[in-house]
């Protein structure tokens, strides 16, 4: 009898990059066998891309899951930018004694 492997799931950003890795190469066998892929999953998310690029990996969630995921990487990038600029304010002004 044949085993039932749990099925994986790939984030839309891993899936993206992975189709744009093999455009490049040229070569979507070897891009599929270096990210530890199946050749023909890969090969479906090329083809949904070459398709339609922007909504190639729609996703299972909800539209506000998607607003979520992206006002959490807004505010990552803010806060990265916050601590940057508290280190460039620290150099710059001259401490007083």
């Amino acid at each position: 009898m044949k085993e039932n492997k749990p099925r994986r799931t790939y984030p839309i950003e891993f899936k993206q990059q992975a189709v744009e890795l093999a455009l490049a190469s040229g070569d979507v066998m070897q891009t599929a066998r270096d990210l530890g892929v199946d050749q023909s999953i890969l090969r479906k998310w090329v083809k949904r891309y070459k398709n339609d690029a922007e909504n190639a990996f729609p996703g299972s969630g909800t539209p506000r899951d998607k607003e979520m995921a992206e006002l959490k990487r807004k505010l990552a990038n803010l806060e990265q930018e916050n601590a940057i600029l508290k280190k460039a304010v620290g150099i710059f002004v001259p401490r007083s004694r």
